[in-house]
């Protein structure tokens, strides 16, 4: 079996190439890919080859981890049927070319275990998922009333705050680039700048931002935590007496887990997490190239999604 995937083949070197995929296993399931997104984090870093060395890391790889599509082949008792919609985390079958994360291709092979049956309505929407769920492992602290800062206003700083919002706490956004603060959220939206505060119990960084740490640190309360949510190229460093002085804790959130999936899931089945709005581009599949260029060139992009559908 063949899949048209999305090729790095090196640095700024992407194409759109016809792969020959690993045969299925036992455990396995196909899927026809629908949608997938490019993420402005972690494949900015692969496309502009600045990724720091990571498990399975290496040219030339199939990038994306936020792809949709429905199942074509499956076994019994996998949980899965033909025809389901299902969220596909990344594959790992396409022979020598490296799965990292292995999810920007016409068809798919994974453990069925892996796949996850999503709500076909929210048809591109489902993309989503996985961010959601790094949102929801990323939260911490939300006291009703309390007011929490997130540092970046892109999708998801946009989940966190929505998330902060269903649990009871008043998010502050920091955001400088005029596109992304413009419009109304039901939070507040501001250059770091325009806020006085230095009293956060809990601040989260979706930025990657390396040299942030001491600003940062500089506006917590006592005890307070800082949450690295972003992806960082660069190494991390900090002051050590402002930090001591405010007991500071930092934490860094890692990638969601099953429960915070679950978790999310049930939140967007409920209509209480809505997923609106975030997908602000959308482009065939066979204009990848220029939909990266796009993605993580222009402010006014949250997020892209490649369309699958006519790709055989």
């Amino acid at each position: 079996m063949e899949a048209l995937a999305v090729v790095l083949a090196r640095p700024e070197h992407l194409a759109l190439n016809r792969l020959a995929l690993t045969p299925a296993e036992e455990g396995d399931a196909v899927v026809a890919v629908s949608w997938s997104g490019i993420s402005t984090g972690t494949e900015r870093l692969l496309w502009s080859g600045r990724m720091p060395p990571f498990p399975g890391m290496g040219y030339p790889l199939v990038p994306g981890y936020e792809s949709v599509g429905t199942v074509i082949e499956t076994e019994a008792g996998s949980g899965l049927r033909v025809g389901q919609t299902v969220f596909v985390p990344g594959a790992r079958c396409f022979g020598e070319v490296n799965g990292l994360f292995g999810g920007a291709a016409s068809h798919l092979i994974a453990p069925a275990s892996r796949l996850v049956p999503v709500d076909a309505a929210l048809g591109d929407r489902a993309c989503l998922i996985a961010l959601a769920a790094t949102a929801y492992h990323a939260l911490s602290g939300i006291v009703p009333g309390g007011r929490n800062l997130i540092v970046g206003h892109g999708v998801l700083g946009r989940l966190l705050a929505r998330l902060t919002v269903l649990a009871g706490g008043e998010p502050v956004v920091w955001e400088r680039e005029p596109l992304r603060a413009a419009g109304t959220f039901g939070y507040a939206v501001l250059a770091p700048e325009e806020d006085p505060a230095r009293d956060y119990s809990v601040i989260t960084d979706v930025s990657g931002d390396s040299s942030l740490l001491d600003t940062l640190i500089g506006r917590l309360a006592a005890g307070g935590e800082i949450v690295l949510a972003g992806f960082y190229e660069a190494p991390l460093a900090f002051a050590f007496p402002p930090a001591f002085m405010r007991e500071a804790r930092i934490r860094v959130s890692a990638e969601w887990r099953p429960a915070d999936l679950s978790a999310v899931r049930a939140l967007i089945e409920a209509g209480s997490l809505s997923l609106d709005g975030l997908i602000t581009h959308r482009a065939p599949a066979t204009e990848a190239g220029e939909a990266y260029r796009t993605a993580f060139a222009d402010p006014a992009c949250l997020k892209m999604i490649l369309d699958w559908r006519t790709c055989s």
